[in-house]
């Protein structure tokens, strides 16, 4: 027999054994695919998740505009404030105004500028009630900063009704579903808290990650949170298009230019405001799941631990139980390569059956979190081919011991073992 017959003759036995040890040692066995199978799952419903977010994040930014920027009262940092002049200098900044959205607006570097506040009021028609609905007050040319989603039936509200503060609001479909049911809600008047609004179109938004997905909501003009709602004008946030003919460095260069002038700030003195680019989102983005990748993988290695233990104790009680027939073994030939190479097969299907079925669960779990979450999350090939490869080496490292341990065994000794 050829030693390549010989090897696939000993996996196919190895495996047959391995199956039978785990129909006669049900717990043990049990406990040690169980172990496996957690740590594959942990690996593959992680990555399918950070791959479906991945996705959602990068189509977010490609709606919003990829040269697009936002200015906020305060930097994105995660530096502590303890209160001190020197760690909270950031809460003297002045608040930023929309007398600032229209003087960047004037900008030649600028397509367009605009502002946005949120706030979060109770939604009412007739019986029907909506706790906690996320409104947003937007300037009037919001659709042309948002871009993520279509308007109709219905209309956005014009730059006068914005100005005045009228109580107009558009809601989107998920917000309309609870309130309307399958009716056309346009032209009929709800309640933000207590006060009454026109519903003058229907929104339709794709649910994303960022966006936070199939949530009720309500856009208004921003006059009219801060006019009627109470909302406070010190919150708002801007967002920046540069024109066509000019590039982003350019038009951040000008609105940080523009803004210091408005604020009278001195050569030299710090911004009073943060200019926030999509670059530093990612960066930051990345920093915070990459942080939550690196636990899950640490809690995933417990589990092939725990599993890889199993391994070690299921296959040394089996290389006990078995020491008279590896004796056997040797006694008509068998060589320390074929007695190893078997236990080490052996070692592998157990570790092997934990990662398909931790595979099957995670790509199970991937499913649900797709179908019932804006997260498109879907378990990528590496994530597949990590996952095996790991429960294989799992099984190789600690299948190790036992396997040098049989195929060391004396089969003199061996043979005289009860």
């Amino acid at each position: 027999m050829s030693m390549l017959a010989q090897r696939i003759f000993g996996m196919k036995e190895g495996v047959t054994i391995a199956l039978d040890s785990i129909r006669a040692n049900k717990v043990r066995a049990g406990l040690t695919i169980l172990g496996i199978a957690v740590g594959v799952f942990v690996v593959v419903v992680i990555s399918a998740a950070i791959h479906g977010i991945n996705d959602s994040v990068a189509k977010d930014f490609e709606s919003a505009g990829p040269t697009t920027f936002f200015i906020s009262r305060f930097p994105i940092s995660f530096e502590a404030c303890d209160g001190t002049e020197n760690t909270c200098k950031y809460r003297r900044n002045p608040p930023l105004t929309l007398a600032d959205v229209s003087s960047i607006s004037a900008l030649p570097t600028v397509r367009t500028a605009g502002a946005q506040l949120q706030t979060q009021r109770n939604a009412s028609y007739r019986d029907k009630r909506v706790s906690a609905v996320a409104v947003v007050g937007y300037t009037a040319n919001w659709q042309q900063i948002d871009g993520g989603g279509d308007l109709f039936p219905g209309r956005n509200f014009t730059a006068n009704e914005a100005q005045a503060g009228d109580r107009v609001v558009i809601v989107n479909d998920e917000l309309a579903k609870q309130l309307f049911g399958e009716s056309d809600p346009v032209d009929k008047t709800i309640q933000l808290g207590s006060e009454p609004f026109l519903v003058i179109g229907l929104y339709h938004y794709k649910a994303s990650f960022l966006g936070g997905g199939d949530s009720p909501k309500a856009i208004i003009p921003i006059e009219t949170a801060h006019k009627h709602l109470s909302a406070s004008m010190r919150d708002i946030g801007l967002s920046v298009i540069p024109a066509t003919n000019a590039t982003r460095a350019e038009t951040v260069d000008d609105v940080i230019a523009s803004m210091r002038g408005r604020h009278g700030l001195r050569p030299g003195a710090d911004n009073d405001f943060a200019i926030i680019t999509q670059d530093q989102l990612f960066e930051i983005y990345n920093k915070v799941f990459g942080a939550f990748f690196l636990v899950m993988v640490v809690l995933s290695a417990v589990g092939l631990i725990v599993g890889g233990v199993g391994v070690v104790a299921i296959m040394m009680i089996s290389v006990t139980e078995r020491t008279r027939e590896i004796g056997v073994r040797k006694a008509l030939g068998a060589t320390r390569g074929t007695i190893l190479w078997q236990f080490l097969v052996e070692a592998v299907t157990l570790t092997g059956i934990g990662a398909i079925i931790g595979l099957a669960l995670g790509a199970l779990v991937a499913w649900a979190i797709k179908s019932m979450t804006p997260i498109a999350a879907s378990v990528p090939p590496m994530a597949i081919v990590s996952a095996l490869a790991s429960s294989c080496l799992t099984g190789v490292l600690f299948g190790m011991l036992p396997a040098a341990k049989a195929a060391k065994l004396d089969p003199v000794e061996a043979l005289r073992y009860e």
